[in-house]
């Protein structure tokens, strides 16, 4: 990994996570070795799609792990039985 432009790169995609539509403020973004990490939960399958297509533009040529949590906030289907 390029130390420098690399972190840069990193750096640039953290603060666009922040700031964009997705405003991801809770997915933690690390290097580990010659990758990149990216961790968390997010409320839906379409917000983790969008997280990973801006990682694969912002992020290109660099290895990207993703362990991205969609949370479910849809309500139970049916009342919880109590034993």
């Amino acid at each position: 990994m390029d130390t420098g432009e690399d972190e840069y790169r990193i750096a640039r995609f953290r603060e666009r996570l922040a700031r964009d539509d997705t405003a991801e403020l809770g997915v933690r973004i690390e290097t580990r070795g010659t990758a990149v990490l990216l961790t968390g939960t997010v409320p839906t399958a379409e917000h983790r799609e969008e997280i990973l297509r801006l990682a694969e533009t912002e992020l290109a040529g660099l290895p990207v792990r993703a362990d991205l949590v969609v949370a479910s906030v849809d309500p139970p289907e049916r009342p919880e039985e109590l034993l």
